[in-house]
């Protein structure tokens, strides 16, 4: 018996506040981006930023921020944003040639500025603000309903000294107002900010391992599963093949005048891009909720030791098995379980989609691969589904309408992230996948809490599932596009 009612995710917003486990974000339209980089004191910067220029016909920058960092105390160097935007600049006329909406570099020229010049929030108080805090402020006060995404790839002083001024010049509703729109992204703790915002600001969305600002705690930071495997250590299972300076050479610096702005790494390659791959439109739709997992990783709001209230972050209870980490099937054929694996597992896909659009930088459409388009039970677009079932039903998804832009065969997968989407007050449900390779699927609703949920202090009444529909093209190289339905499995 098939009992499903179909919802797009515009019909299901969220009560709660931004900041709540609960929380799901249900805008339209691009995500908004502000980016503070300590870029110059080592290479990794400058190589996110490449890679951003190439998504930049998916997101509204709204500010390349030049920051300090406990790696780069004294000193900011925009100059060396701007070096990045003027290569992309160059480009600019052949990526139009594979798709639309890429900004004109001269705009983005405008959004690059200086934040704190000095370091931690010794560089901040009344009468400090930069050049950069003064363009955050006015993102957030534009009239747009979208959040406005901080993504945090050295110190947060900047962004400190934005929320100092707000409280002082603002009344409370005012600053709420300005709190609500914000969603943080930080690449550890790389300098006093950090700690201090979110002590003071405890409403603030937040995603971030709590750490010392300097490196002893970097390796246990989900961000590093991006290309942590030989200095951290700490990919075990991962395809290393794809994160190599040798790998880069073939892939991304060899191809044009971007490529050549995209330097060599000293410790890992791009450490900071996970803060904002969840943001790009690739169908897994995790920049709705930190807890979704995507390629940017996957997180759990709770309590860690030492802050004063829940934040994103990792952790977890190993007894009702609601943690951080997932577990991945490696290259090795092991299963493996870390938070490095919830970034690592997309690893052949991010890299594949980096380096076909590095492609678009100097071929003509014919010449490159551009991404399946993904549709589920006749619905198109990126938006996840939501499907509701009780235990016991079957239900057909069907990716019958997927297509490929260049007219390469395709293949599917479906599967269950298990680990994904926790909400407080439901339960982890466990669902059964016929045909895992086929078009059409059947999905069998076995229960509400799958076992090894701890039932003591959940009704598991209700739980939910989020299925993914992975479609991959045979083209070169090959890409990935998603799709996500989330099932709500009642008893």
């Amino acid at each position: 018996m098939l009992r499903a009612f179909l919802l797009l995710l515009s019909g299901a917003a969220a009560a709660a506040q931004p900041g709540a486990a609960d929380f799901v974000d249900d805008f339209t339209g691009k995500p908004r981006l502000v980016v503070l980089t300590d870029i110059g004191n080592e290479p990794d910067d400058q190589m996110s930023l490449v890679r951003l220029m190439l998504y930049s016909n998916e997101l509204d920058i709204e500010g390349l921020i030049a920051t300090t960092s406990t790696w780069q105390r004294s000193r900011v160097q925009p100059e060396t944003i701007r070096q990045v935007v003027a290569a992309y600049g160059a480009v600019r006329p052949n990526l139009l040639k594979h798709a639309q909406g890429w900004p004109e570099s001269r705009r983005l020229e405008t959004l690059v500025a200086s934040g704190q010049e000095g370091f931690g929030m010794a560089a901040t108080g009344e009468g400090k603000i930069s050049a950069g805090a003064k363009a955050i402020l006015a993102a957030a006060d534009r009239d747009d309903p979208r959040p406005l995404w901080i993504t945090v790839w050295g110190g947060a002083n900047t962004l400190a000294q934005v929320l100092m001024t707000a409280r002082a010049t603002r009344t409370p509703a005012q600053l709420a107002t300005l709190i609500e729109k914000l969603r943080v992204y930080s690449i550890s703790d790389q300098d006093d900010a950090g700690p201090w915002i979110r002590r003071e600001f405890p409403a603030l969305h937040y995603i971030v391992r709590p750490s010392q600002p300097d490196s002893y705690e970097y390796l246990y930071a989900t961000w590093t599963g991006i290309s942590g495997d030989v200095f951290y250590k700490n990919c075990e299972g991962a395809d290393g093949t794809l994160v190599t300076n040798e790998w880069l050479d073939r892939n991304i610096r060899s191809k044009g005048m971007l490529g050549r702005a995209y330097p060599r790494f000293e410790y890992i390659m791009e450490g900071d891009t996970p803060s904002f791959l969840n943001l790009l439109p690739n169908g897994l739709e995790a920049f709705r909720s930190p807890a979704w997992g995507g390629w940017g990783g996957r997180y759990l709001h709770y309590r860690p030791s030492g802050e004063t209230r829940a934040i994103w972050s990792q952790g977890g209870d190993a007894d009702s098995r609601l943690t951080s980490r997932d577990e991945v099937l490696g290259v090795d054929g092991r299963a493996h379980v870390s938070d490095q694996a919830t970034v690592w597992r997309w690893r052949e896909a991010f890299q594949h989609d980096f380096a076909a659009r590095m492609d678009w930088t100097a071929q003509e459409f014919k010449a490159a691969n551009h991404a399946p388009a993904v549709v589920v039970n006749g619905q198109g677009g990126t938006a996840p589904l939501h499907l509701e079932m009780r235990e016991g039903d079957t239900l057909e998804l069907s990716s019958a309408g997927s297509s490929d832009p260049d007219g390469n065969a395709l293949k599917v997968r479906w599967f269950q992230y298990v680990e994904a989407g926790h909400v407080p007050g439901k339960g982890m449900a466990a669902l059964g996948i016929e045909s895992p390779a086929a078009p059409q699927t059947l999905i069998q609703a076995r229960a509400a809490c799958r076992a090894g949920w701890n039932q003591s202090n959940q009704d598991c009444a209700t739980g939910v599932a989020h299925i993914i529909l992975a479609v991959s093209d045979d083209g070169t190289p090959r890409l990935t596009s998603y799709r996500r339905v989330i099932i709500s499995v009642s008893k």
